[in-house]
Formats: structure tokens, sequence, C-alpha cells
């Protein structure tokens, strides 16, 4: 077995390891709510979630889109 090539090995586990650890202290610091602006890596995270607009399932539908008839304009 090649020394130098087990060496390379284990020290690219260990940079995924301290990167993994990382993140993690990131999110278990992320839990408490603080004040003010979240930081930079957090709001990225939640600028894809955030969506627009009325809810699926919204009770507040149209009568057209409920399957209503549309008024008709009398002139």
């Amino acid at each position: 077995m090649d020394v130098t090539k087990i060496l390379a090995e284990l020290r690219e586990e260990r940079q995924q390891i301290e990167e993994a650890i990382v993140s993690l202290e990131r999110l278990a610091r992320g839990r408490v709510r603080r004040r003010g602006r979240p930081p930079a890596w957090m709001s990225e995270m939640t600028a894809t979630v955030k969506r627009r607009g009325r809810p699926p399932g919204s009770k507040n539908k149209t009568q057209a889109a409920a399957g209503g008839t549309a008024p008709k304009a009398v002139a």
C-alpha cells in the first residue's frame, strides 16, 4: 500500500469533515432568533425559498376561477 496515497485521502476526508462541522455550527447558531439583519450566508439560503403572491389553495379566489359565471356588463 502506498502511504502517500493514504495520507492524501485522509487529508481530503479531514477537509470534508471540517467543512461539515463548520456548516453545522452555523446552523446551530442560526436557530436562535437574534436582533438585526441576518448574515449574508443565511439570507442566500432563505432567498430561494421565498415566494410572492397568493399561496396555493387560498380561499380568496375570483368567481371565474371558482367556477362561477362572470358578471355581464349591461349598456
